[in-house]
């Protein structure tokens, strides 16, 4: 009994070791919550673009996506018929048309015959006209202006009203920019400008940042200090001596200035801090004994390095693959400034803004247009994905 006693008693030492697992749990289920929230707050921006580039663009301009569901009210105006358009009827003159036109997706509120009282009178009641007689409002649009004496009037008058707008989904907006004249080739354009930036920088920074990890040499931790400054350097403040730069060489050797070569070389020399710092922290963490044992079988650097290094490398390289190509893809301003606004020369970006308009009003084309530029991102992404994660830890961490 008494073995059995002290058996029993042992699980309030058991209480006390369980408690940590649970505020581990609670830590746990806190972290999860955590990134939940975090994944909602950056999904409900996307989600409400993709709403609305599939919404009317008349209910776009009017409505917020959140009420995408529900209908929404616009105002109006439209002119009634001329004496012309009138038929004797029963005694009476009659003048018949429908304010809304073609548009079925609408359906009469109220109206009125000025801007200041568009709710005078509601779908299906009678308004006298200052021109003489009644007019009848359905809420099909039908109207009737039915008067005793001949219209006199010479312009036909203005009848205001508000509409109800039928909640309404199509993709008329994405073939909007898919038809758009000159979007292909801009596709095409931002292919050829990103895929060079990409590469070229992932090749020196490949190789410099083995040498900034692997190789002795004099003045090594002072290239690895300035790399780490660049790193904060505004692209706006380097941005224009650059292109006077490469301008004044483009002069000096007589070639045209504005060219696919000087666009890679800028996003090369914006890209390469970043890509040495990653790759670099990524090599310096690599096993030392494959390195040693592969110089005592008598391996130069270089065969260290492209039969080794690289294929051990491969997730920092998909990690600064990612963020490079996501930035030049959806850049704009060093398009701009290093291939001007040539049409034959402009980039995927470039062109939706021309298709904004002077006013930037046309929202269906910049939602529609959103996503359309999303598509390539997300492929990278998701193909790169998971090596993303793996390497830009490792190689921020060392």
């Amino acid at each position: 009994m008494t073995s059995i006693a002290s058996d029993i008693d042992v699980p309030r030492g058991a209480e006390g070791r369980a408690k940590p697992a649970i505020r581990l749990d609670l830590g746990r289920l806190a972290a999860h919550l955590m990134l939940l929230a975090f994944v909602v707050v950056w999904t409900i921006p996307t989600v409400g673009l993709l709403v609305s580039s599939i919404r009317d663009k008349d209910q776009l301009a009017v409505s917020g996506w959140w009420t995408a569901l529900t209908p929404s009210v616009s105002t109006g105006a439209s002119r009634v018929g001329l004496p012309a358009d009138a038929v004797h009827e029963n005694g009476k003159y009659v003048i018949r048309g429908n304010l809304l036109g073609s548009d079925t997706n609408k359906t009469v509120q109220s109206f009125g015959t000025t801007n200041a009282d568009v709710s005078a009178a509601q779908a299906g009641a009678s308004l006298p006209m200052r021109d003489g007689g009644t007019i009848t409002v359905e809420t099909s649009g039908e109207y009737q202006w039915v008067s005793d004496t001949p219209f006199t009037h010479t312009a036909g008058p203005r009848i205001y009203y508000t509409a109800g707008i039928a909640p309404r989904f199509t993709l008329e907006n994405y073939a909007s920019v898919i038809n758009a004249n000159g979007i292909g080739r801009a596709f095409i354009n931002s292919f050829t400008v990103t895929v060079p930036s990409t590469i070229i920088p992932i090749l020196i920074a490949a190789f410099a940042a083995y040498a900034l990890a692997w190789m002795r040499f004099p003045g090594r931790g002072w290239i690895v200090a300035l790399v780490v400054g660049l790193l904060v350097v505004p692209l706006q403040m380097s941005l224009i001596p650059l292109l006077r730069l490469y301008n004044g060489v483009a002069t000096t050797f007589g070639t045209e200035s504005k060219t696919y070569l000087g666009i890679w070389l800028a996003h090369t020399a914006f890209g390469l801090p970043l890509a040495i710092y990653l790759l670099r922290n990524y090599m310096a963490g690599l096993p030392k004994e494959i390195m040693e044992s592969a110089r005592m079988d008598g391996a130069s650097h270089f065969k260290i390095f492209t039969t080794m290094v690289l294929p051990l490398s491969f997730p920092a390289l998909a990690s600064f693959s990612i963020f490079q190509f996501l930035w030049v893809w959806n850049d704009l301003l060093v398009a701009l400034v290093f291939l001007g606004a040539q049409d034959d020369k402009l980039v995927l970006t470039g062109k939706l803004v021309n298709l904004l308009g002077s006013r930037g009003d046309k929202w269906e084309i910049l939602t529609a247009g959103a996503f359309i530029t999303m598509i390539v991102p997300l492929l990278v992404f998701f193909s790169l994905q998971r090596y993303f994660v793996r390497g830009l830890l490792a190689g921020s961490v060392k």
